[in-house]
């Protein structure tokens, strides 16, 4: 008969649980791989978010809680890991923690994943509460910054799975120094040119940086733009989607994109080319009815 004891590793961490004054429930294997895996109650004062992980949402943790109370039960485990003994670590299930944080519980239920580099591989599977582009972004960049630190070695092309796209990196270096950059507007362009890099991290980091300031350069071009488009007394929270439109080097009949530096290179001088006059209030409106959302 096949052995069906739970290997060392599993057994240890079972241990650990025990010791640091959680409750052990099962030790079991989950249906897809037969990965083992350990349901339990864990302290809730050694279980911390994931430092990768998107913010906190207020508005999400109020709504959670009151329901949380008005059920009088707790019904959803989170998912953990144990980067070091004493500490749980939750890459998935951060608002559910925060609840029964909030809510002062002794204990945490968890399901428990003994294989500590899953930590970056239930990011993604984070669906309690949908992201938005800039809640992603930092995630990302966050993964991306811990990984220049444990895996300087490996590539960005080898965690393509885990960041999912090459743009939220860059966008992620943009958020973090202006939490109101317009990723939203220049999103499209972004996702379009941004490639995942065969560089190792470290440098593949700083080439991020240099991706970011062009960015930057762009959306300067861009405010400035907007700022006319004001003063002629046109105001309209799609403006800077519908400038963009307009001086995207990108277009729809090419089929060989323009590398990223060109690119954006090229969108900065259309910008400072645009002529403002031409633009109308209705224009704007028609393009925001048809197009994405605006920018943020």
């Amino acid at each position: 008969m096949p052995d069906t004891r739970p290997p060392q590793p599993a057994q240890e961490l079972a241990s650990q649980v025990e010791r640091d004054g959680g409750r052990v429930l099962a030790v079991y294997q989950e249906p897809v791989g037969d990965h083992w895996q350990i349901f339990c109650l864990l302290p809730r004062a050694r279980c911390e978010a994931s430092p990768y992980q998107r913010d906190l949402s207020p508005t999400h943790v109020k709504r959670l809680s009151e329901t949380v109370k008005r059920l009088d039960r707790f019904v959803d485990p989170i998912v953990a890991v144990s980067p070091r003994p004493g500490v749980y670590w939750t890459p998935n299930g951060n608002h559910r923690r925060a609840v029964l944080d909030k809510l002062k519980a002794e204990l945490v239920p968890a399901i428990l994943v003994v294989e500590k580099e899953m930590l970056f591989e239930v990011l993604p599977l984070n669906v309690e509460k949908a992201h938005n582009l800039k809640e992603k972004s930092f995630e990302v960049i966050r993964m991306y910054r811990a990984l220049v630190r444990d895996e300087p070695e490996t590539t960005e092309e080898a965690w393509a799975a885990q960041f999912e796209s090459a743009h939220f990196v860059t966008l992620g270096l943009l958020y973090e120094e202006n939490k109101r950059f317009a990723g939203g507007a220049f999103a499209p362009i972004l996702r379009r040119v941004d490639k995942f890099l065969k560089l190792t991290l470290p440098k593949g980091l700083a080439e991020r940086q240099e991706r970011a300031d062009l960015v930057r350069a762009a959306d300067e071009a861009l405010g400035d733009v907007v700022q006319k488009i004001k003063k002629r007394g046109i105001n309209h929270p799609y403006v800077k989607n519908y400038v963009l439109a307009r001086t995207t080097p990108l277009t729809r009949a090419r089929k060989t994109l323009p590398p990223f530096d060109q690119t954006f290179r090229k969108l900065r001088e259309n910008l400072k080319a645009f002529d403002v006059s031409q633009v109308r209030y209705a224009d704007i409106q028609r393009s925001a009815i048809m197009g994405a959302p605006s920018a943020e």
